[in-house]
């Protein structure tokens, strides 16, 4: 086809006429119920609740929680003081997330969505009844503010909307997130899931007249919007939520068959033991097992015979949690990745596992365990392509060689692997003088620190201090209140804690929080191995550009890969969720598939309560 050419005169006008017309109008935007970062929305945008909930669950009782530590503070968005478990309930989010979809959200404050294909930006129209607790409507200036300030208050923050360009009101009930890239499908679904703060009553005064700071730790009841507001407040100790009665959203498809008790109780304790024995006598409902031998040997108290409390399990689809003793290794004794597969080679999963946790866990050996997005055997495919890209960047066992944890069948397979460790070792530069494991140029001798908040994990380490003591180094083992390990470990003052990173099936931008270069020195991210690997910002950021599913498949497991073959963390276990309690409640039968759901789905069982009260 013949290309005609338009004069100079009239191609720069019509340039001026596209350069300067308004913005499609609202009705002509390609508007959404919903997100889903793959694949089609489970729900139709006519959807009258979600599967997996009883619309006819009764309202009322009271669900009975438990805390370790304590708080000082109801607001749980600044880096100041220790918040109180569930304030977040109080607040709405723009949108919601169902229990039995993976990476959707459907609409909440935000009736609909739209993005352009290239998704620079998200545009979201608020719901004309969505409401704060005062009876103040939710407008579009309230999002602003919540992006805005939240940026400033907490890096976490900063770092996890790093890519919101500016969110500015377009319209008399829409927001727009502008984002300063193009191609990143997951960044409007998780500007969805911001949860909106009430900017009128951040910018008032407080009962005593004096204007209210947003940085500072408060005890003062928050505004919210959402299916509870804050009641009784007894610091460190007590808080108490109670169900909004006349809550905006009550009768909202998301919001069918939950939120059913009229208050939720939680009770801190500073000792493991005191509320275990508070669990016992009903003081609380529900308690999830984290001690395998508690597990085996405890639960035999009157309330388990009686069938008062009821013992369960649950297995989400989600892929199982990288727990892990991990590495600081922005300290420069634990810089060296021989050194830390020297940690590894000490670490006796098996007797820990028999002797401790009576068998109940399994040793983990990916970051996205038990899915398809764990790497296993040799790469292959795309996987392959993908790391022939940084190949020069990484250790050659990540081609060569399926990455294994040690087993300690026997003490033969101990000494073995105790042998390979200290090879390891003297290769970094590391030999045992008078019984001290120590750096052959510098004269320092390798002492370590593993910073605990539970006394549960002591066991464990002093199991695995025994064979690191054989290696020449010398180890201590601290466990701390839960406020002073929080600062600790955003501060990343620490050799070695425990930690973990769960995943969804669909990883994306939070990925870069958990590994990435320019978070290893950000307070409070979750770059908790102080990780600067280029190779690891590659993969990540194919992982986040993933154009499909099996793009993103493919660069997960060729990220788990490096991060593995790295050796950032000695890798600990996982198992299902143990759990148990009073059984004064109704759940949903089955119980959604990626969440236990307990208390937002469950009811209050006023005739089982009633039936412990008279056997008791």
């Amino acid at each position: 086809m013949k290309m005609t050419l338009l004069p100079r005169s009239l191609l720069a006008l019509l340039l001026v006429a596209v350069l300067t017309s308004p913005p499609a109008h609202a009705d002509e935007m390609n508007w959404r119920h919903g997100l889903s970062l793959f694949g089609t929305l489970k729900y139709e945008p006519d959807f009258a609740r979600f599967d997996y909930v009883n619309p006819d669950a009764p309202k009322g009782g009271a669900a009975k929680l438990s805390g370790f530590g304590g708080f000082d503070s109801l607001n749980p968005f600044v880096v100041k003081g220790q918040a109180a478990f569930g304030v977040l309930r109080i607040y709405d989010s723009l949108m919601a997330t169902s229990f039995d979809e993976a990476s959707s959200q459907y609409g909440l404050i935000a009736e609909s969505v739209s993005h352009p294909e290239d998704f620079s930006s998200a545009t979201f129209r608020l719901n004309a009844n969505a409401r704060w607790h005062d009876g103040t409507p939710i407008t579009p200036a309230d999002v602003v503010f919540t992006m805005e300030t939240l940026k400033q208050a907490h890096p976490r923050y900063a770092t996890y909307y790093a890519n919101v360009a500016s969110v500015e009101e377009t319209g008399e009930r829409e927001v727009t997130f502008t984002f300063d890239e193009t191609g990143n499908r997951e960044l409007p679904l998780i500007v969805s899931q911001l949860q909106i703060l009430p900017k009128h009553y951040w910018e008032g005064t407080d009962e005593n007249g004096d204007p209210r700071d947003f940085l500072s730790t408060s005890l003062e009841p928050p505004l919210g919007s959402g299916p509870y507001r804050v009641g009784r407040v007894n610091a460190p100790r007590t808080v108490v939520l109670e169900r909004v009665e006349d809550y905006w959203a009550a009768d909202h498809p998301v919001n069918i068959g939950s939120h059913n008790f009229d208050q939720i109780v939680y009770t801190y304790f500073r000792d493991t033991t005191v509320m275990f024995e508070a669990f016992k006598a009903g003081e609380f409902d529900f308690h999830v097992e984290g001690t395998p031998r508690l597990w085996e040997t405890s639960y035999t108290f009157p309330a388990v015979e009686n069938g008062w409390v009821q013992r369960d399990s649950y297995q989400s689809i989600y892929p199982e949690r990288m727990q892990a003793f991990v590495f600081n290794t922005r300290r420069d004794k634990l810089s060296d990745a021989r050194v830390r597969r020297a940690f590894n080679l000490a670490f006796n999963f098996e007797w820990t596992n028999e002797n401790i946790s009576y068998g109940l866990n399994q040793r983990i050996n990916s970051y996205f365990a038990e899915s398809e997005l764990a790497a296993s055997g040799l790469p292959e495919g795309r996987e392959l392509e993908i790391l022939e890209e940084v190949r020069d960047q990484v250790p050659g066992e990540v081609f060569t060689t399926e990455y294994w944890n040690p087993v300690h069948e026997d003490r033969r397979a101990t000494r073995k692997h105790l042998r390979a460790a200290l090879k390891l070792l003297k290769e970094a530069g590391w030999e045992v003088r008078e019984g001290a494991l120590t750096h052959t140029g510098s004269g320092e001798r390798m002492s370590v620190e593993f910073l605990l908040v539970s006394p549960a994990f002591e066991p464990h380490v002093l199991a695995y201090k025994d064979n690191l003591e054989k290696l020449g180094i010398e180890v201590k083992v601290r466990v701390v209140d839960s406020s002073q390990y929080v600062r600790r470990r955003d501060a990343f003052d620490f050799d070695i804690i425990v930690g973990g990173w769960g995943q969804s099936l669909s990883p994306g931008n939070e990925q870069r929080n958990y590994w990435g270069s320019a978070y290893a020195e950000v307070p409070g991210s979750r770059n908790y191995a102080g990780i600067r690997n280029g190779a690891i910002d590659t993969l990540t950021e194919r992982l986040i550009y993933a154009a499909n599913r099996d793009d993103l498949v493919a660069a997960t497991r060729a990220l788990d890969r490096v991060l593995l073959w790295n050796h950032y963390v000695v890798p600990q276990w996982f198992r299902a969720t143990l759990y148990a309690y009073w059984n004064r409640f109704g759940r949903p039968d089955p119980l959604p598939t990626l969440s236990l759901g307990f208390p937002d789905v469950w009811w209050y069982d006023r005739e089982r309560a009633e039936r412990i009260q008279t056997d008791q």
